[in-house]
């Protein structure tokens, strides 16, 4: 099993642990890329995918662990995109 999917099913299970650098990596691995946020974004990121929708969210600090509605944003945005 590859890290794309491991991270898929680590997401699914909805870990209260779940970090930024893992939602990057995954999203990275179906095809997302991060927009260059602009002078005045502050911690809001895009993410941008060539056929579905963007994913913009909140990058958290100063810890870097995943709040659980943002768990719960993108797994619902990855299941109607059918990325599950």
């Amino acid at each position: 099993m590859g890290r794309k999917n491991k991270l898929l099913e680590r997401l699914q299970q909805r870990p209260k642990d779940f970090t930024w650098n893992e939602l990057t990596t995954l999203l990275n691995s179906l095809g997302y890329k991060q927009a260059k946020p602009g002078k005045t974004g502050g911690s809001r990121r895009r993410f941008v995918h060539p056929t579905a929708a963007t994913i913009i969210l909140h990058k958290p600090h100063p810890k870097k662990i995943l709040k659980m509605y943002i768990i719960d944003d993108i797994l619902e945005i990855l299941k109607q995109e059918e990325m599950l």
